[in-house]
């Protein structure tokens, strides 16, 4: 029982500091209480080096930022995303942010912890997306970002993986040996390995469909870039959607809070209308 003790009150402050949400209040309606038990400066320098590793392979089999046109209209389009990430939360602008090209005939796109954007390049050759549609894509990876929704499934996992005791040697510093190295490994890996739940995709497309919008992009756009991706897989979600398919509800949403957000839209073409 005295064993128990020093576990139970663990436990409680761990579950009081964890609570949180990671954004502020918008338009999107985004408020969930998150569960954040892993330290954020850990996740986003496991995140960093798992992104580099990816670079540095990308690099060596020649697929990174081969289309230059391509590279800089993706870097244009996430540049003006950033610059509005300071409206859900201000820490973001600081964020070290990093925007790349893979030469790869998936659809798919992802922004790691700490801003680390990768964009591939079938997500615009098979499908032929416009400026609007890369938008809504990027907007989508940098909202779950801004949520932060890598650390929330990583804190889960590990939690579930080690017990508490470890967790909490984790989060204090003071975890060594066997549990380190696995520990290490699993965080590097987690990102990729565990999907979106359906709660983080749906506040990512919320986010994110505000996120274009403040941007100056259409976000109607957000509607027919999941009817073109699921359609030019026959129906099937691809790899992008695997965890979210563009189900009727999906749709609806998205159309349902669009009409919410043009005046942001709009107000943001009629700025980048005026002469600078």
């Amino acid at each position: 029982m005295k064993n128990l003790i020093p576990i139970l009150i663990t436990a409680l402050a761990l579950q009081l500091s964890g609570c949180a949400t990671t954004t502020n209040s918008s338009l999107s309606g985004v408020s969930r209480t998150q569960f954040m038990l892993m330290p954020a400066a850990k996740i986003d320098q496991m995140s960093a080096q798992a992104y580099a590793k990816t670079l540095a392979k990308a690099k060596k089999a020649a697929t990174l930022n081969i289309d230059k046109a391509l590279y800089k209209r993706v870097n244009t389009i996430s540049q003006r995303l950033i610059a509005q990430v300071n409206i859900f939360r201000p820490d973001a602008a600081k964020w070290a942010w990093e925007v790349n090209v893979e030469k790869n005939d998936q659809l798919n796109a992802y922004c790691m912890p700490g801003g680390k954007i990768m964009v591939y390049s079938g997500l615009v050759e098979k499908i032929k997306a416009t400026d609007d549609e890369l938008a809504a894509v990027i907007g989508h990876e940098i909202a779950h970002a801004l949520r932060e929704h890598g650390r929330e499934r990583m804190s889960q996992a590990y939690l579930q993986e080690f017990g508490l005791r470890a967790l909490s040697a984790f989060v204090g510093g003071g975890i060594a040996g066997t549990a380190t190295m696995q520990g290490a490994n699993l965080g590097s890996q987690l990102f990729f390995a565990l999907p979106n739940g359906r709660e983080q995709e749906r506040e990512s497309d919320r986010i994110g469909l505000e996120l274009a919008a403040r941007a100056g992009y259409n976000p109607d756009a957000a509607v027919t870039l999941w009817q073109k991706m699921s359609a030019n897989n026959n129906g099937a979600p691809p790899e992008f959607l695997s965890t979210h398919p563009a189900n009727d509800n999906r749709i609806a949403d998205l159309k349902a809070l669009s009409p919410k957000v043009r005046p942001l839209y709009l107000a943001a073409k009629r700025r980048q209308a005026q002469p600078q």
